[in-house]
């Protein structure tokens, strides 16, 4: 049997077929869940935005245009609805017990720790930064996604995006910096 497009999908859950968007949920929740998780860093969060995500997309498939790429159009629905998220909380405070890492073994325990204590910070610092450029460093490093992607998900040109990547790599940078010589 040949593997129904997205389009072909999205039409026919518009028009009442449940299998249809059980068949696109099951396409693109890890990609959906995955986005969501790096972008907020909690478990529960995650997956309650996640649904909430999905949600949001059964009530909105009508609006779906097909020349655009289903995944695109989901990742960009998805970035919206943290960002709203992170609005709604923006003064609330997460603490750093509430990161979670799983970093290859080195060979010493030493090795370990420095990496696990680089990985802290490298997250935090990512936290920290503003949404105007964790998005993109988050789509574009963790994500993999092209430059033209992200352009199309936050609805940008690709010159923003690139200039945000570049701007939001050297506060990192600045950050991490800063981190070492305070002792973070």
């Amino acid at each position: 049997m040949k593997k129904a497009e997205d389009y072909e999908l999205v039409k026919q859950a518009i028009s009442g077929d449940q299998n249809a968007f059980a068949e696109l949920l099951s396409r693109y929740k890890n990609l959906v869940y995955s986005v969501v998780l790096r972008m907020v860093n909690n478990i529960e969060e995650a997956n309650d935005l996640a649904q909430e995500i999905f949600i949001k997309l059964y009530k909105n498939l009508d609006k779906y245009q097909p020349e655009y790429k289903f995944s695109t159009w989901l990742i960009r629905i998805s970035t919206n609805h943290v960002i709203d998220y992170h609005r709604k909380r923006k003064h609330e405070i997460i603490s750093m017990e509430e990161v979670h890492y799983e970093l290859t073994n080195e060979s010493t325990p030493e090795g370990e720790y420095i990496k696990k204590e680089q990985g802290k910070m490298l997250e935090y610092a990512i936290k920290t930064l503003p949404d105007l450029y964790k998005i993109p460093i988050v789509l574009y490093h963790q994500q993999g996604l092209h430059y033209q992607e992200i352009a199309d998900i936050i609805g940008e040109p690709l010159s923003k995006v690139k200039n945000r990547i570049f701007r939001g790599r050297k506060m990192l940078k600045e950050s991490l910096e800063k981190g070492k010589g305070e002792g973070l």
